[in-house]
């Protein structure tokens, strides 16, 4: 669904949205590649042992088999997340399964984790330079599992080796159980062992451990993820996937649509949550903050509401991918006007 350039973006949406997202794929690894402009430093952020030139992430969900890491760098993201990747192939929920919301500015989907598996996205992941760029590797488990922590632990066994984080996706709301995985039942042995698994897949220097979490949890489920975020170790938490909700204010035909709801309207109750994590955590997390974002002024809310970095995908859909440097010239504007010499500066400044 995202556009090689926003001179393509009216051919791309009068195509279906998964052929839209085909061919802008096909595009990005056909056509020749451009060089981002070098970042502002005042947009450069640290959240863990790398520095990010700049806080603005390409979410999970685009680049799902890792086939053109490399081009999106072109637009200026800070970092790109692949994924979700499960172990084995498999090709997620009968089609049509994905809906533009247009009047919303948002999307539905219910892929359920299409996947070319892991063997296929790491081979391509140890062909990369890793140079070039900060990568997000968002790891999921295969619908029909008998054992699903044992799919995450392949997807760390595989593919830590060539990542500078893991993101790990129990929060899609279109793999039946998957959400269940967030409960604190589940929750301690789960990271436990997906650690154990980092730990004998890169030794030497382990990649940061991230769990995405749903926007519908209720308020003792948020409590728990908190408490066993900071008590086992969790390097991360990113805020949040699609919701499940249906707000009353969409205008769409295909609202009614099942799947998860991404865009403008999840910016609200996202970036509610990622308060409240924050609050939680007490800022000793580095928070992902994404959903909803489509502009400089709603990266540095999430930011000024405890996201130290960001991720935006739905708004590629209606503004092309020339918005990411729209919101990063946004956010510097905002950041000096604020008095702010850095992000991290920044960071969870709204609930101070």
């Amino acid at each position: 669904m995202l556009a090689l350039t926003d001179l393509a973006l009216p051919v791309l949406r009068a195509l279906p949205p998964e052929a839209a997202h085909r061919a802008s794929l096909w595009a990005l690894k056909t056509l020749p590649r451009r060089a981002a402009a070098a970042d502002q430093p005042v947009l450069a952020v640290k959240p863990w042992d790398h520095v990010f030139p700049n806080p603005v992430g390409l979410a999970a969900g685009y680049d799902k088999n890792a086939e053109a890491i490399d081009p999106l760098f072109g637009f200026g993201f800070g970092f790109v997340e692949v994924g979700t990747v499960t172990p084995l192939p498999q090709p997620g929920n009968p089609k049509p399964r994905v809906f533009r919301l247009s009047d919303d500015g948002a999307a539905i989907n219910r892929l359920g984790f299409n996947s070319q598996g892991l063997v296929a996205v790491a081979r391509r992941l140890a062909a990369r330079d890793r140079s070039r760029g900060i990568l997000g590797v968002n790891i999921g488990r295969n619908k029909d599992t008998d054992d699903p922590i044992a799919d995450y632990e392949a997807g760390v066994t595989a593919l830590a080796p060539y990542a500078d984080y893991l993101a790990v996706n129990v929060s899609s709301p279109n793999t039946p159980g998957l959400r269940d995985m967030q409960r604190k039942t589940v929750l301690p042995e789960f990271i436990a062992r997906l650690q154990l698994a980092r730990a004998k897949a890169t030794p030497r220097r382990p990649p940061p451990l991230l769990l995405k979490i749903a926007p519908d949890l209720e308020p003792q489920a948020r409590n728990e993820i908190a408490e066993v975020a900071l008590f086992s170790g969790l390097d991360g938490l990113i805020i949040s996937n699609s919701t499940v909700a249906r707000p009353a204010s969409l205008k769409s035909a295909r609202a009614c649509e099942t799947g998860g709801l991404t865009g403008k309207p999840l910016f609200a109750p996202s970036t509610a949550l990622l308060s409240e994590m924050y609050r939680l955590t007490g800022g000793r997390l580095p928070l992902v903050g994404v959903g909803g974002i489509a502009s400089g002024a709603d990266a540095y809310a999430k930011i000024r509401a405890g996201a130290t970095v960001v991720q935006l995908y739905t708004a590629l859909v209606y503004q092309g991918p020339g918005l990411v440097a729209r919101i990063k010239t946004d956010l510097a504007r905002l950041l000096r006007r604020d008095g702010f010499v850095s992000v991290g500066e920044a960071v969870g400044t709204a609930l101070q």
